[in-house]
């Protein structure tokens, strides 16, 4: 396994830990915000971890999109060392 294919993979499953806790951050959010309970300051929490779920997503896209298109530019520009020279 070179390097680039253990950061790919260490990526991989990083960003699938994010948006497996994007996820859970957001259901709790809206099952916060949405319940009778009369208490104002537990509802605002509520709206406040969605929000931040939803900025999360959207810098998660991001950052994985980035990395996506650097490791496509550098596999493309990648040559192997050529064998040294015989004399």
């Amino acid at each position: 396994m070179g390097v680039l294919e253990f950061i790919q993979q260490l990526t991989t499953q990083l960003m699938s830990i994010a948006w497996l806790l994007f996820l859970v951050t957001w259901i709790l959010g809206w099952a916060i915000r949405g319940s009778p309970i009369p208490i104002h300051r537990v509802k605002r929490a509520g709206q406040g971890l969605i929000e931040d779920a939803v900025l999360a997503a959207f810098w998660m896209a991001m950052g994985s999109t980035i990395f996506a298109l650097i490791s496509y530019v550098v596999s493309n520009i990648y040559q192997p060392m050529p064998p040294p020279p015989t004399p």
